[in-house]
């Protein structure tokens, strides 16, 4: 039996179906079905993932296959064009200043995650953040659909506004126009994802009548997940989403904007487990992750290394204690 009472893990399960899975599953944990008088990891429903980004890029490959072996849910890399020598104006959300050096080496996001496809076999393959609205609607769905394919599956597609506001004005956009265009090449992207024949007459993007074949494999698409804990970021995961991944470092905070979260999914007619919500945090024990889990949460995204070299021996020991 897996952990959510069934005879196959949710995690083997394709698209919506996975989804469905997970959320009976989170329905009944709540309701008391699974507790025992202390958590163990027998009780944990919450899937784990690691963040490249967190890594020297040298050592992608070999986290990520070996993450892949050790039952790791999902890998996620993240998506700049650039940095900017300036970067003063545009702090990360929850910090006074920019998180990354502007000499931060960056590659192409797809590119890095479809060379993993092909070294993996079941790991899912997420985008944390893409900064779709930097990208023409063609350029981005095709990324999506060719990662989806030859993943055979496997993609989780993060979007987000972006926090650089630089990064925007050097790409040549108006950074007061991020959550629009987000907006608008997002619904462009889902109809070229679904519909035979794409006509498009917008604010941002305008084009006559074309076709994009193939189609991803995961039907309608590839889980999208906004990223981003403003309100303009949590209302379109709600209106657009089929995940949301927070970003606030603690958990009072993080409980606080799942219940939000969960406020806006209401008003809107949706259920609170129609978005599966994923944040990144440090675990060190059983007691940390249900306190996650009872906050909302159903993926944790964990860097349990110190320095990268070190990153296999600490997958290992995280993945003894956790998985």
């Amino acid at each position: 039996m897996s952990r959510s009472g069934s005879s196959a893990p949710c995690s083997t399960a394709p698209g919506w179906a996975r989804r469905r899975c997970i959320a009976s599953a989170r329905r009944r944990w709540r309701a008391g079905s699974f507790r025992k008088p202390g958590p163990t990891r027998n009780d944990v429903l919450v899937k784990f993932g690691i963040p490249l980004a967190r890594l020297n890029p040298a050592f992608h490959l070999t986290a990520a296959v070996e993450a892949d072996r050790l039952g790791f849910e999902s890998v996620w890399m993240a998506d700049h064009l650039c940095f900017t020598v300036d970067m003063g104006g545009s702090p990360h959300p929850g910090a006074d200043a920019p998180p990354v050096p502007p000499s931060t080496p960056v590659f192409d996001t797809f590119a890095v995650l479809t060379h993993l496809a092909g070294r993996t076999q079941r790991i899912r393959l997420g985008t944390n953040v893409y900064l779709m609205g930097l990208r023409h609607p063609f350029t981005a769905a095709r990324a999506v659909q060719t990662l989806d394919i030859l993943s055979e599956g496997r993609a989780e597609i993060g979007i987000g506004a972006g926090w650089l506001r630089e990064e925007w004005v050097a790409a040549g956009f108006d950074p007061r126009t991020r959550g629009r265009r987000l907006d608008e090449c997002l619904a462009v992207c889902k109809q070229l994802w679904t519909e035979e024949v794409v006509e498009h007459h917008g604010e941002f993007f305008d084009f006559e009548p074309v076709m994009f074949e193939p189609k991803p494999i995961q039907k309608p698409w590839p889980p999208i997940h906004v990223g981003g804990s403003s309100e303009a970021a949590l209302r379109r995961a709600v209106l657009h989403g089929d995940g949301w991944y927070g970003l606030q470092p603690s958990l009072e905070e993080a409980a606080s904007e799942v219940k939000r979260l969960h406020q806006l999914l209401r008003d809107a007619g949706r259920a609170e487990d129609d978005l599966e919500v994923t944040y990144g945090a440090a675990v060190e024990s059983a007691d940390d992750v249900k306190r996650w889990q009872d906050a909302g949460v159903d993926r944790l995204v964990v860097a349990p290394w110190r320095r990268s070299p070190d990153a296999v021996e600490a997958l290992h020991r995280f993945a003894d204690a956790f998985l």
